[in-house]
């Protein structure tokens, strides 16, 4: 067994920087979002997604891969937004065990009026905050490590 490679000083303020930055923009993204309009920040991600699809509806399978999100977690959520009369689920004709979550207009309508805030609050939390400089290389250096854990988990190609 190795001896694990520590994190230097640097190495350490970024990671720091890093958890410390993305626990309280979401949490204050959360908090923005349930006092403006009564939901979390992951079901409006939920409705900005379906809103996005062809004809505001998605697989299950594929929204919870499309949020990082698991089905277990992805169907509590769509449950709530059931209940709320954000979201439909209706089976697919083509396979039996699939279910689509659907965007009903009521679910529109609470995107269109929890969009404007909720993008101010990016905007103030971290768009606002950086350099042009500094926000590309904070997305190119997040991307990368996104792709890096994405192609890790899919494994070798067969």
């Amino acid at each position: 067994m190795t001896a694990p490679q520590w994190l230097n000083e640097e190495e350490l303020r970024a990671w720091y920087a890093f958890v410390a930055a993305g626990a309280l923009i979401n949490r204050r993204l959360d908090q923005q979002l349930k006092d403006d309009v009564g939901i979390t920040h992951l079901q409006y991600e939920i409705l900005v997604r379906l809103n996005a699809a062809p004809d505001r509806e998605m697989r299950m399978s594929a929204l919870a891969d499309a949020l990082l999100n698991s089905k277990s977690g992805l169907t509590y959520q769509i449950t709530r937004l059931e209940k709320a009369g954000l979201v439909t689920r209706r089976p697919c004709a083509g396979d039996p065990r699939a279910v689509y979550a659907v965007l009903t207009e009521a679910g529109r309508q609470m995107l269109e009026r929890a969009a404007p805030g909720h993008v101010a609050q990016v905007r103030k939390l971290l768009i606002d905050v950086l350099t042009p400089q500094q926000l590309a290389t904070f997305a190119d250096g997040l991307t990368e490590v996104t792709h890096r854990i994405q192609n890790s988990e899919a494994g070798p190609a067969r």
